[in-house]
């Protein structure tokens, strides 16, 4: 019987989108709160955007209640928000603490390729579901020459997009003002972090399907 994994995933488009604009536009109605009524200290109006991002980060590690990649992630990230806070710095820093987060996920990437397994091999085998069959045809595909690759290469692509985004950030903060950061930030880098999914999930679908194949072809003798 042919294995269950290399069904079609589909992207929640529509909730990155969503995602996208709540992070466009919540930190800058913050920051502009802050200014007209709490200070008109830069850094302040900083601090008070970061709620909503750190907000939504413990909510999210809140609903899904379990340690997860994706969680371990937002962990880090609110770890590197809750240390930015507490020991201030400059609002270039507190601009930047974001994609510092995304640099060392880069960094990351490209550090695991180095391991047996490379780190989007963890990310895909959790979205992948916990259906013990699609789990189990998951791991067994390892054993393809393909499959190794497929999972090199689209660590490799994330680590490129993840270290991209952290330099454009750095060119942004210091080019345009902090405002106009906070505004074209999640929208110019969540629409390159949009297209490199789109790009994963079908460029893993085509090979899981071939190696779902391959399994099926090895069972059958």
């Amino acid at each position: 019987m042919q294995t269950t994994f290399a069904e079609d995933y589909r992207p929640p488009i529509g909730a990155i989108a969503w995602d996208i604009a709540l992070n466009a536009t919540c930190p800058v109605i913050l920051y502009e709160l802050s200014k007209h009524f709490i200070s008109t200290s830069e850094l302040t109006a900083l601090i008070v955007a970061t709620a909503f991002p750190i907000a939504k980060s413990i909510f999210g590690l809140v609903r899904r209640a379990q340690l997860d990649p994706i969680s371990i992630l937002v962990l880090v990230a609110i770890a590197i928000d809750a240390i930015a806070i507490f020991f201030g710095g400059s609002p270039r820093l507190l601009l930047l603490r974001e994609s510092a987060f995304s640099g060392a996920v880069g960094v990351a990437c490209f550090a695991s390729l180095l391991l047996p397994r490379p780190m989007m091999f963890y990310f895909g085998r959790y979205f992948t579901g916990t259906d013990p069959k699609r789990l189990a045809g998951y791991d067994a595909a390892w054993q393809f020459p393909h499959v190794r690759f497929a999972h090199r290469l689209i660590t490799t692509v994330w680590g490129v997009v993840f270290v991209t985004e952290l330099i454009l950030r750095i060119i942004m903060i210091y080019k345009i003002p902090a405002a106009a950061v906070l505004i074209l930030s999640p929208v110019l880098l969540g629409s390159l972090t949009v297209a490199t999914m789109i790009w994963t999930f079908r460029y893993a679908t085509s090979v899981r399907r071939r190696a779902s194949v391959l399994l099926s072809q090895a069972s059958a003798t």
